[in-house]
């Protein structure tokens, strides 16, 4: 008998020590230890248990529903398992597959910039040699026309010795001319050669 009564009876957490706990629900012995045993009443306010004391009771009869009930527990746990096990590859799966789309995006459109930036590297070094081109274009136009201008401004030259040395001529032509009037004493048919 005692060692029945040890076996289903545990010893109660003291007040003290668990202010929290609500005291165990009352056991039922064999109808020998219940003469023994007090009453428990039940408890008025049921609160968390934070106290780690604990009284386990040995109930044969419910033990088969407990094992019935806990094979369904357990097919239930299982199918959820397998349920949220499949649910998180397939999740996993998404988050590589986005994972992966992401890459190849960024892996094309970096191929993009790449590509932009030697399409422009190349215009830029075709534009340069143009413009050196048209530089040297440049050069040479205007070596010609300032070498037309020198031999525009060398002819202009010419043409303005050419005229001083007949203006000295006719000078001198006319101071002969006038020289020997004088001299004859005659006096020039042409007077005025404008009127």
């Amino acid at each position: 008998m005692a060692e029945e009564e040890a076996k289903k009876v545990e010893p109660e957490p003291t007040p003290e020590a668990c202010s929290d706990a609500p005291p165990p629900e009352p056991v039922e012995a064999p109808k020998d230890v219940a003469e023994e045993k007090s009453v428990i009443p039940p408890p008025a306010e049921e609160k968390p248990d934070d106290c780690k004391a604990l009284a386990i009771v040995e109930k044969p009869e419910k033990t088969e529903e407990k094992t019935l009930e806990g094979s369904q527990n357990r097919d239930a746990e299982l199918a959820r398992l397998e349920s949220e096990k499949r649910l998180s590859l397939i999740k996993a799966w998404e988050e590589s597959e986005k994972s992966k789309a992401e890459n190849k995006a960024q892996k094309k459109i970096s191929a993009i910039a790449a590509w932009e930036n030697s399409k422009k590297a190349s215009l830029d070094a075709e534009l340069k040699k143009i413009e050196e081109k048209l530089e040297k274009k440049k050069a040479e136009y205007i070596e010609k026309t300032k070498n037309k201008v020198a031999l525009v401004h060398k002819a202009a030259e010419e043409k303005r010795a050419i005229i001083e040395a007949k203006r000295g001529e006719d000078i001198l032509k006319a101071e002969e001319i006038s020289a020997k009037y004088r001299a004859t004493g005659s006096a020039p048919k042409k007077l005025l050669s404008f009127f």
